[in-house]
């Protein structure tokens, strides 16, 4: 069976006991435990599917309940294979397809206004209570950051605003500008701990009641302003900038747009931090399953594809901070948060969301804990005078 023969050649560190569609049983690697994780395939199917585009197929068959896992979880049997995986590629079949449809997602992958708020929609307008099962009390759904691996996620959130914030550098009655507002978390700490002046912009009409509402129980009405407004089409300056978790939703072919923009937005003497999840290897073609099925139109960029746009922009580099295992916390964190209330999911939803989305959470995890997967925090400016000539100012 050459499914059988590619797992073997795959997976060189621990492993697991597969069960055929046609309940034949093989071993695959050296399982370290005695009564190891079982992968069960229910549908014949699976056979030649794992084997030519397991990117894409293994989260569809665990979605649809063709694979089972037994003795274990689909959050371990996933730490195995990306364990195992690392950066590389499973075969040169699935090598060779997922060009094919990450060439065509780019010829055809236009993420102009409408289009953006289209993408938003399908993953953030879906439902309120959802977030609030795994999220912290701000909904941040973002990397946190975690001063200690034992922070609580609240605690982690919390550190990550606040870094943000001094980073920035941001005094009293500057402007700010949040691009990819989210439900308002950022934009409203900004303004409580600051004094300044923040609008946080959003494509997402549940974001952007959420974060209106919020501001009105807490009084800074006057000082923190939300829209519903693509940031193609900001005309006003602003003193600093801030992004986070929006720019992996802007598109290749709009990154020399968007850092034009920025640009353009930002005063003589601003700044701007973009906070966006990046990939450590070199520029590669999309995963097709969470392009499918969680983020359509998103996509996280390598260092070499980001830089040049910047370079292009007249905008200058002054800071680069690499968050590397802060993602995969964060993400255990969600994970164990949305599976301890999975009775509440399937309040609102069926069993196959359920399984998007542990598949998600976990398949998210390991990516950062084992893969290409990273978080870069941009600082740029016009000038390079307006911030501090040291980073003691992000730490006193």
């Amino acid at each position: 069976m050459k499914l059988v023969n590619f797992l073997n050649d795959l997976f060189k560190e621990d492993g697991f006991r597969l069960i055929d569609a046609n309940k034949r049983e093989f071993l695959i690697g050296k399982p370290e435990k005695k009564n190891p994780l079982i992968l069960e395939l229910l549908d014949s199917s699976m056979h030649y599917k794992l084997l030519l585009l397991p990117e894409l197929y293994l989260g569809e068959g665990y979605m649809d309940g063709k694979i089972k896992i037994h003795n274990g979880t689909i959050t371990e049997f996933l730490e195995i294979t990306l364990k195992n995986l690392r950066k590389h590629h499973p075969n040169n079949f699935s090598k060779v397809i997922n060009k094919i449809l990450g060439t065509y997602r780019y010829l055809t992958n236009f993420n102009f206004a409408k289009q953006s708020k289209k993408n938003v929609a399908h993953h953030y307008d879906i439902s309120e209570k959802l977030y609030d099962l795994f999220l912290d009390e701000k909904r941040q759904y973002s990397c946190a950051y975690f001063k200690n691996k034992n922070d609580t996620l609240e605690e982690a959130q919390n550190n990550k605003i606040d870094h943000i914030i001094k980073k920035l550098n941001i005094r009293d009655n500057q402007t700010v500008l949040d691009i990819g507002s989210g439900w308002g978390g950022m934009a409203i700490e900004i303004a409580k701990k600051t004094k300044a002046r923040v609008l946080g912009i959003t494509l997402s009409e549940n974001q952007l009641k959420y974060s209106r509402q919020k501001a009105k129980q807490m009084n800074l009405e006057n000082q923190v302003e939300f829209k519903l407004i693509d940031y193609r089409e900001l005309k006003s300056k602003f003193d600093r900038i801030v992004s986070v978790g929006m720019f992996e939703h802007v598109g290749k072919k709009f990154y020399k747009k968007y850092f034009k923009c920025v640009h353009d937005l930002l005063n003589k003497n601003g700044a701007a931090l973009i906070h966006t999840i990046g990939s450590i290897d070199k520029p590669r073609d999309p995963q097709p399953w969470i392009s499918k099925y969680i983020f359509p139109g998103g996509y996280t960029p390598s260092l070499s594809e980001i830089a040049r746009p910047i370079e292009d922009s007249n905008l200058i580099l002054n800071d680069l901070e690499v968050f590397r295992l802060h993602y995969a916390h964060t993400l255990r964190n969600w994970r164990v948060r949305f599976l301890n209330k999975k009775d509440k999911v399937l309040e609102m939803f069926d069993e196959r969301f359920l399984r998007m989305w542990e598949f998600y959470l976990a398949g998210c995890e390991m990516a950062f804990k084992w893969g290409d997967q990273v978080v870069f925090q941009l600082q740029l400016s016009k000038d390079k005078t307006t911030i501090p000539l040291t980073r003691d100012y992000i730490y006193q």
